[in-house]
């Protein structure tokens, strides 16, 4: 489809959208949101980017290929719980940092899990949506 209007918006929208996506995700562990909801922000603006210009060129602004990330969403959220069994604990158990990282959060196993989870729906919802656009 090409329309100059949406071609405009999408340059714009995609990086609001991003932006917002690592909000959602960075706030998640804590407060609702996360990386689910995250993963599929991201995903809608690639996928807009791909209906305003092509799929192709949403291909090649992410870089990789959502198969690559789906795998690597999964080695992050599995080994987030494999930290929790190396401390003697059940697998997923949360485990924290003793001290606050400054200007976010405390940081532990919680949020890797969250980061895989965003990873995997960001490669899940894109290889569907570029798919479907590409026939």
């Amino acid at each position: 489809m090409k329309s100059l209007i949406l071609q405009t918006a999408s340059r714009y929208l995609i990086v609001l959208l991003v932006i917002f996506s690592v909000f959602i995700l960075l706030r998640g562990h804590n407060e609702p949101g996360g990386g689910f909801v995250g993963g599929l922000l991201i995903a809608g603006a690639f996928a807009l980017y791909g209906l305003a210009y092509e799929p192709k060129a949403a291909r090649r602004l992410l870089r990789l290929d959502p198969r690559t990330i789906i795998g690597v969403g999964l080695v992050t959220a599995a080994g987030s719980g494999l930290a929790a069994v190396w401390h003697g604990q059940p697998f997923l158990t949360g485990q924290w940092l003793p001290y606050p990282i400054p200007f976010l959060c405390k940081l532990g196993t919680v949020f890797f899990f969250d980061l895989g989870v965003y990873l995997v729906v960001l490669g899940t919802a894109l290889l569907v949506l570029l798919t479907l656009e590409e026939e």
